[in-house]
């Protein structure tokens, strides 16, 4: 058998495994012994990759829409050159603008900056990615608190820590490999703690969850900063050397005392007993995800979590940090190196010492470089429907199931005068709409490189050969720049394969935090990955496999120092009101599921294990109260106008007045609102105001 190690394209930690194959089949797949992420662990997706293209595997030829709706094939060449002369049509008539796409953190670096490269370089239109969906809260706190998007921690940190937060993140579930690590920890006397207003599982698991009001974390983070302050529990050397507008802070928090507790859910007591665990570790590491990411005040919920590490002084230590736990598997690739809202490797499109650099890096005249970011993923929607965005380009992402309000999605769809879809399936939502579809290979064909969520560069090398017809994202975006005629003008030198975009991006990295000109695309294959900062220096110094930024209290801003970041909460835009009284939470199922469950669908043992029909949660108080039994079916209403069905599961892991529905079922973001944070233009998809219209039937 042949060994092939490579990387799990699901999630964050991206994980690697070992794929045994014989005769084009994998017949086995091993998590690697000694990779620093996972160390021989998976969870059922990665040990199933096996399953992709098993049960649903489209004709690998592009597919195209007739007039009256019917659906042809044809050979690849035709399909690139017709489509790309019906984009250079809409872009002649509407003017470059009219052009967008849509991709995700699923692709690997070198295809989002290929990506980026043909649609915003050549074509001049607008990308985004549905890292808008999950990571853009935490990139702009990064950037405004300490000058870069540039996480500060190993994962390895959490196996060193003996006061674990974990805020609204649910990593038995999301990130298992992670809890392992929790679990790994032996420091005794170790504190795992849970800030979560439902009782998730991991919340079932900690020594102790704290369950507040939803949306009241940003004031339960600044009561609580407070308190420390008042109690003195403080690294005011840290804070002086290290931190810049803390006084501005410390002022800011007198509104915020602990009387105040009862607007958090909390008791004064509990907010007293969180600050003395706070006080009392020695290495507190403070953990957020989607419960904050995806908030109306996201932004300045995770600053407030980032105040507390800085405050405290638990930053740059081994066990310490304010960490943002990432979503997919590249989120990190695609925040640095898809062109989009920054040049390549990080820096304004307004910097013109940066544009001299991108420009020689990848052999172009700057004056190709974009001039300003990207149109976020919501005002590109708007702008579809507005009939301003004529032609769209969909890779590997189902926003029809995905996006907040989701109807607006499909709305747009139908006003376009040109939507291309790119994934491996050919019958999600989004792709059955598709004008034009073009069939790409899943990771375990490719090649490229993932950057997790602790900034390890991880290599994907293809386990299976391609067949006839076959192609990767890379080749459908190569080819598709050929036919654009980006050839004349010299423009995809360098890029033709993913190993020579990897050189095109390392050279673009050079003395940005996110250097990596000391790794080559060779020595990552069977490595232990890389995690960036990693220039020639780091491997001449034989660095360690992990590794964590601002241990010598330098950040990337102007002065060194990082920036207390905050502002007054605000109010939820869709407040609860008379007519939709309850409060729908949303966020992960079960381990074996995966966002639209377009993939996890192949696995047989996920679907042998979960509902088929959309669930929610809701209290028995609540259950009783609307003469609601276990499995029932209700429906559920938003401001949105839609009433979407749904089974209840009576639960006690839910508070009183809130609903919970796990996002894999298209029925949940028909209701979630056309709600943003203001900072990072990320959906609000944790606190829609419901109700229940009427109950359909009662079990047997």
């Amino acid at each position: 058998m042949k060994k092939t190690q490579s990387t799990c394209n699901y999630c964050a930690l991206a994980c690697n495994l070992d794929f045994y194959t014989e005769n084009e089949e994998i017949v086995k797949i091993i998590p690697t012994p000694g990779y620093p992420v996972n160390d021989g662990f998976s969870c059922i997706k990665g040990l199933r990759l096996n399953r992709q293209h098993q049960e649903f595997k489209p004709d690998p030829r592009p597919r195209i829409k007739q007039e009256d709706g019917s659906f042809t094939y044809v050979t690849w060449e035709d399909g690139l050159k017709d489509t790309a002369a019906k984009l250079k049509e809409i872009r002649a008539k509407y003017g470059p603008e009219s052009i967008a796409g849509i991709s995700t953190g699923q692709l690997t670096m070198e295809e989002m900056a290929l990506f980026g490269h043909v649609m915003r370089t050549y074509l001049k239109g607008n990308v985004d990615g549905n890292t808008r969906l999950c990571m853009a809260t935490s990139v702009v706190a990064h950037k405004q608190a300490f000058g870069f998007d540039a996480p500060p921690y190993t994962l390895k940190d959490v196996e060193l820590s003996d006061t674990i937060i974990l805020i609204g993140a649910n990593p038995v579930v999301a990130h298992p490999v992670f809890w392992g690590r929790i679990r790994a920890n032996k420091i005794a006397g170790k504190k795992v703690i849970a800030i979560d207003p439902r009782m998730s599982e991991t919340a079932k698991k900690a020594d102790i969850h704290y369950k507040l009001k939803a949306k009241a974390d940003l004031k339960l983070m600044y009561i609580l900063a407070n308190l420390l302050i008042e109690k003195g529990w403080l690294d005011e050397k840290y804070i002086e050397a290290h931190t810049q507008k803390f006084a501005e802070y410390q002022a800011f928090l007198k509104n915020y005392p602990l009387s105040r507790a009862n607007e958090t859910g909390l008791t004064e007591g509990e907010i007293e007993e969180l600050a003395q665990l706070i006080h009392a570790g020695k290495n507190v590491s403070f953990w957020w995800t989607m419960g904050v990411n995806q908030g109306y005040e996201a932004v300045r919920t995770a600053q407030a979590i980032i105040n507390l590490a800085l405050m405290t002084g638990n930053m740059g230590r081994p066990g310490t940090g304010a960490n943002s736990l990432t979503g997919q598997c590249n989120a990190m690739g695609s925040r640095l190196f898809s062109n989009t809202t920054g040049l390549y490797g990080g820096g304004e499109y307004d910097n013109q010492t940066r544009r001299e650099i991108v420009g020689t890096a990848l052999g172009i005249e700057p004056s190709w470089l974009p001039e300003k970011p990207t149109l976020p993923y919501n005002v590109i929607i708007e702008k579809i429907n507005a009939g301003e965005i004529k032609a769209l380009w969909v890779a590997a992402t189902n926003p029809i199931h995905s996006w907040t309000n989701s109807d607006t999605f499909k709305e747009a769809m139908s006003k376009l005068e040109l939507l291309i879809v790119q994934d491996i399936y050919d019958d999600t939502k989004t792709s059955a709409s598709a004008d034009v579809y073009f069939p790409v290979v899943p990771g375990t064909k490719k090649e490229g490189t993932l950057i997790n969520t602790e900034r390890r560069l991880s290599p994907m090398r293809p386990a299976l050969t391609l067949g006839e017809n076959e192609k990767t994202d890379y080749q459908v975006f190569y080819q598709m720049g050929q036919a654009l005629g980006m050839e004349a003008g010299n423009l995809l030198h360098g890029w033709e394969t993913p190993a020579k975009a990897f050189n095109l991006m390392a050279k673009c990295s050079a003395n940005m935090p996110c250097d990596f000109t000391g790794v080559t695309y060779a020595e990552l294959e069977n490595s232990k990955g890389v995690q960036w900062p990693y220039t020639p220096a780091h491997k001449k110094s034989n660095t360690p496999d992990e590794r964590r930024l601002y241990e010598d209290g330098q950040y990337y801003t102007p002065t060194k120092k990082a920036n207390f970041v905050f502002e007054a909460p605000v109010e939820n835009p869709v407040a609860l009101c008379d007519e939709f009284p309850l409060l729908l939470n949303t966020g992960r199922g079960t381990v074996g599921q995966w966002h639209t469950q377009t993939r996890t669908r192949e696995i047989l043992e996920v679907q042998d294990a979960v509902e088929r029909m959309a669930y929610v949660l809701m209290h028995p108080q609540k259950a009783s109260d609307l003469n609601v039994k276990n499995k029932d079916i209700v429906y559920v209403s938003s401001m949105n106008g839609h009433s979407e069905k749904f089974e209840v599961i009576v639960s006690q892991f839910v508070n009183e007045n809130e609903l919970y529905a796990p996002m894999h079922y298209i029925e949940v973001n028909r209701l979630t609102p056309s709600v943003y944070d203001a900072y990072s233009k990320e959906p609000s998809y944790k606190s829609t105001p419901v109700r229940i219209d009427k109950v359909e039937k009662e079990s047997v």
